[in-house]
This record gives C-alpha cells, structure tokens and sequence, in this order.
C-alpha cells in the first residue's frame, strides 16, 4: 500500500521538525517547505494527499496556497496552522476550502488525530467521486446497450422487410427461366441452355440467402416473442433425417440415427429446433464425401439433453472455429470446396440454441469430419 504524502508548509523550523518526527514513523511520507514560494513549487510540482500550511509566511499568506493546491488536486486536504485560532479565521478558511485547522502549540497525538480525520476526508471523498464514476459508467452503459437493442431490432426489421420485398421478383424470375429451359416457349441451343442453367443456380443460391435471412432476422425479432414449450426430440430428429434421404442417397452417404427409447423432450420452440436441426443435418450432408456418413445422436445427462451430429466430411480448420457462428463467415476449404453456401446457417443455429438457454460447440478435424453438440434443457 503506498505511504500517505503529506507536505509541511511552515517557517518555523521546530514546527517543520516536530511534524517530521511525529508522522514519519506513523508510517508518513513527509515533505517540508519554509515558504510561500518553497510550498507552491512543491504543490505544482506533485500532488499531495494532505498539506499543513502555516496562515502567516514570510513571503505571503498561507490561506493563498488554497487556490493552487485545489487546482492540482481537489482532492488534496489542507490544514491550517495558526498560532491565533479564532471563529473569524476558521469561517474564512473554510470558505476558501480549508478542511480544518491546527493550533499552535500543538501536541503530536492532536497532530495525528487532525492528519487521520484529513486522510480519511481524503478516502470517503475519493470512493465516493469513484462510486459517482461507476455509476456514471453504468448508465453510460445501460444507454450504450439500449442503443445497440434498438440498431439491432431496426436492422432486423430491415432485413425482414427487404428479404420479403426480394423473394417474390427473385421467384417470379426462377419461374421464367425454368419456363425456357423447360422448352415451353421454343427449343433452345446448347449454350442458350447452359447459360440459363448457371442463372438459375445463381437464382437458387440468392433464394437460399434471402430465406436464410429472413430465417436470421425472425429468430431475432419474431421468434423471441414465442414462448418455449416441450418438444419431442427422436420424432423431430427422425422426420428431419428422413427428409434429407434422398440428398443422402445422392451423395452417397449412409446415416445413422441413435437415442434412447424413452421419449425425451426439451425446453424450444419447434419452429427454433427444427430450423436448427435442419441446419446442421443439412451441412452435415452437404460437405461429406462421397462414401461417408453422417450420425446423429441424442443422449439424456441429469437436467439436459444432448444432441450431436457427426460427419465424415471435409472438416474446419482450428483457426475457423472460432468464427464460425458469425454471420456471412465461411472456412477457407469451404470457399475452395465449390460448395455454396450463405455463411449464415450456422449463426441461425446460434441464434436460436441461446434463446432456447442452450450451448452449441463444434470440434472438427480436417479430412475427417466434424462433430457439432447442442445441449439444451430437459423437459421434466
């Protein structure tokens, strides 16, 4: 803990003294000053956490030294030293912020008694400018935080109405170029049709991440005003495996469903869990190879339900993990892969796992596939 640092401004050298041998060994760190000018280049030179000064120097008035000592630290306590104490004199240097005074000729016990009542002025004073701070911080906070809620819920409602506002001409022009390459309105050459194929995949993605959005942006806004209610995880899970058979197949994938017998519920909205589940399952197929299998696996632990989907797919990189439930961010191999894909699926997976009071992690090994866990809460 540092020392104390207490200055004395006094032209008496006994005075100067006699506080030197009393609050040095309380454990002070003493200064002396045998004028006006001596006293002011100390207290614009460092600051101070008490000052004793003299009323009368020989240079100029004690009670001047107010003023500057304030200005360097407001902190700082003076003390006046004076030989002829009077009611007059105590007003006025109070007024000018004196914190108390000390008559001549004083005892080492009064010296002391008057330094701890001043230092721990100084203490309540400085925790209380400390406590003003913090709960300056706090509410600067608490604005900061209700601004951020309101830029955030403006910028879902704004992905939602443009999304919206997006999907109905992106599908009307799907419709037409399929009307073309489906023969409807004259036979096409080989190139004609090979353009329009690729147009229509780039249709196909930029409706996969306008849907993506709308997903992100409802799980942001609509979907936190849905209670959470008990939700059956081996039908869901089952129904959604089953739906990706066919995508499986044309992979080449096996896939492999185990749980327990008993029926295990959590705590989610079926909208939340379905989209999650669907995500991950879907990515699962999506990056593993040809031969490969995806797994998934519902295990009970005391309050909470364990969920796990497990591929045998291109993997994520160590360093990409971390980033991985941010949105629009893809690894380095799945850029390289020729996969497509938004970069938002797994922040929607994110999205709803918090709001369901749950954690999502993934562990994952390059070339050999990766596993993602979500654990939620037991419906009892």
């Amino acid at each position: 803990m540092n020392k104390s640092r207490i200055l004395v401004i006094d032209d008496e050298a006994g005075i100067r003294q006699g506080c030197v041998r009393v609050l040095q060994p309380a454990g002070f760190d003493v200064e002396i000053a045998d004028s006006f000018q001596a006293g002011l280049q100390k207290i614009q030179k460092a600051p101070f956490d008490l000052v004793l000064i003299d009323v009368m120097l020989p240079d100029g008035r004690g009670i001047d030294l107010l003023g500057p000592i304030r200005e360097r630290d407001p902190e700082t306590v003076p003390i006046i030293i004076t030989g002829y104490a009077t009611v007059e004199l105590a007003v006025d240097t109070i007024k000018k912020g004196a914190y108390n005074f000390i008559s001549k000729p004083f005892t080492a016990d009064m010296l002391l008694m008057t330094v701890n009542q001043g230092l721990e002025k100084r203490h309540l004073s400085m925790e209380a400018k400390r406590l003003k701070e913090l709960e300056n911080e706090k509410a600067e906070l608490a604005r900061a935080i209700e601004e951020a809620k309101k830029l955030n819920e403006f910028k879902s409602s704004f992905l939602l109405m443009v999304a919206h506002d997006l999907r109905s001409p992106l599908s009307g022009a799907q419709s037409l170029v399929r009307t073309l390459l489906r023969g409807y309105v004259g036979e096409l050459k080989p190139q004609q049709a090979e353009l329009l194929s690729r147009i229509e995949a780039r249709l196909d993605f930029l409706l996969t991440m306008i849907n993506d959005i709308l997903t992100l942006a409802s799980s942001k806004t609509i979907e936190t005003e849905q209670p959470l209610e008990s939700i059956q995880v081996q039908p869901l899970v089952q129904k959604i495996i089953e739906s990706f058979s066919e995508e499986a197949k044309n992979h080449q994938l096996v896939t492999k469903f185990n749980a327990p017998s008993q029926a295990v519920a959590v705590l989610a909205t079926i909208n939340g869990l379905d989209t999650v589940l669907r995500n991950l399952i879907g990515n699962a197929i999506k990056y593993s190879k040809p031969g490969g299998t995806v797994e998934a696996n519902v295990q009970e632990e005391e309050d909470r339900v364990i969920i796990s989907i497990s591929d045998t797919g291109i993997g994520i990189p160590e360093e990409d993990l971390p980033h991985i439930w941010d949105e629009f961010f893809r690894a380095k191999n799945a850029h390289v892969s020729g996969i497509t894909g938004t970069g938002l699926g797994l922040s929607i997976v994110k999205q709803f796992v918090d709001r369901f009071g749950g954690q999502v992690n993934a562990t994952s090994r390059i070339g050999e596939g990766t596993t993602f866990t979500v654990s939620l809460k037991k419906y009892k």
